[in-house]
């Protein structure tokens, strides 16, 4: 949580952001997790808990911190000539992993110069007992370069590596889901499966309010916000835009943006990809936003009911084909694939994110989560087969199950193993 005081500071006003924390149990047991990305608004066991100081004279400020708060003053401006120095030939790496809480970790290395192959990073290492994927007498943890994308923070060419996690007797991290859905693909390469996701998200201000919601209040009810436009229908824009302008930079398959049903919820579309470039291009899409939201001061959410009453969940809904799928008479395959959807229904429930069942209400476009349905444009259904595709006979469908914090190895590899291997 982050207190921000206008104070002045040589005659200019700026913002001092002001955050403490209590110290973090190095080491817990695994924990039964039904998602990568843990849900917001919740503290789970030994992650830092935040304290707010509040201090009602900002020029007092130094003396009185305590020394366990972390004060920061953030000014994208003064950065701004440091980053455009030259480097030579060295160039900068940032290695992006997920912990074992599901959230985003990354450390950054120097390399000697360009990469074009992953083969020129090195395998790295972390303290795991720090991200609750390692205990303290064993806390190496090795992350192994898997995908490659261009830093839209630092430009120039300097990258941003996905990395897989392993434990040091070579076995993945209990949250490295890619080790297993890469297998899946290799095993169902023939099928050639595409996927596209679209991943739902929340925004929330330094107090936790929605942005844009009047303080002590509530928005006028759902209606005018879906792809909304003018004051008091969207929130955020600016921050929306320079994501989706980043995600292009980076190299990551971003296919769209709207904002959504409830006010402070937007979507961005990433897809068609092949195989496990599906999971690599969602999960680093999620990484730039995080990021970028941090320069604005704004938490994201991907918890899949943020906010209770009468307002949509967040989901991730997943769009699917294979190749059979998308040739002329195509139809039969989907139906078939439906059919072998509605068999395996908890088992892809169990994954397909934690709390999903405050989302899986059956209203507010969704299916119930004990029941499996499908039906032609039906949003309420578990799988919507879209009109256009019905009408033509070939293309794709929707699941509509998955909730906005899974982690997309889980889904999309579950989904091939369902369908194509018929586990």
């Amino acid at each position: 949580m982050i207190e921000t005081q206008l104070i002045s500071v040589n005659g200019r006003f700026t913002e001092w952001q002001c955050t403490a924390y209590r110290p973090i149990t190095k080491h817990r047991p695994p924990q039964t997790r039904t998602s990568s990305l843990p849900p917001s608004h919740k503290n789970p066991a030994g992650q830092a808990s935040p304290i707010l100081f509040s201090y009602k004279f900002p020029h007092l400020l130094p003396p009185l911190i305590p020394p366990t708060v972390m004060a920061y003053i953030q000014r994208n401006d003064l950065l701004a000539p440091y980053l455009a120095l030259p480097q030579g030939d060295k160039v900068q790496a940032e290695y992006v992993w997920i912990d074992g809480d599901g959230g985003l970790r990354s450390k950054t290395t120097t390399v000697s110069k360009k990469v074009t192959d992953i083969g020129q990073l090195r395998i790295w290492d972390f303290d795991g007992s720090s991200t609750n994927q390692a205990p303290g007498h064993d806390s190496d943890v090795y992350l192994r370069p898997a995908a490659i994308f261009k830093d839209p923070f630092r430009g120039g060419d300097n990258i941003l590596v996905l990395a897989e996690t392993y434990n040091n007797d070579g076995t993945p991290n209990r949250t490295n889901h890619r080790h297993h859905a890469k297998k899946v693909f290799d095993e169902a390469k023939d099928s050639e499966p595409w996927f596209g996701l679209e991943q739902e998200y929340t925004l929330f201000d330094h107090d936790d309010q929605p942005v844009g919601w009047p303080k002590g209040g509530f928005p006028g009810p759902q209606g005018p916000y879906y792809c909304g436009a003018g004051t008091g229908k969207v929130f955020a824009r600016d921050l929306i835009e320079a994501h989706y302008r980043a995600c292009l930079y980076a190299g990551i398959n971003i296919s769209g943006i709207n904002a959504e049903v409830m006010p402070a919820q937007w979507e961005f579309q990433v897809g068609p990809c092949e195989g496990i470039s599906m999971g690599d291009h969602l999960w680093m899409a999620r990484y730039l936003l995080v990021r970028i939201a941090e320069q604005w001061g704004i938490k994201v959410s991907f918890h899949p009911k943020p906010l209770k009453g009468d307002w949509n969940g967040a989901g991730c809904h997943t769009n699917y084909s294979t190749k059979a799928m998308r040739e002329a008479g195509g139809m039969k395959a989907i139906e078939d694939a439906i059919e072998k959807l509605s068999k395996r229904h908890d088992e892809h429930i169990a994954v397909y994110g934690e709390d999903n069942d405050l989302r899986l209400t059956g209203r507010h476009e969704t299916g119930h989560i004990s029941n499996f349905s499908s039906g032609v444009a039906n949003r309420g259904a578990s799988i919507r087969v879209p009109r256009h595709v019905a009408a033509q006979g070939y293309g794709y469908l929707e699941d509509r199950r998955p909730a906005s914090n899974i982690d997309p190895y889980r889904v999309t590899s579950i989904i091939v193993e369902t369908t194509v291997l018929n586990k």
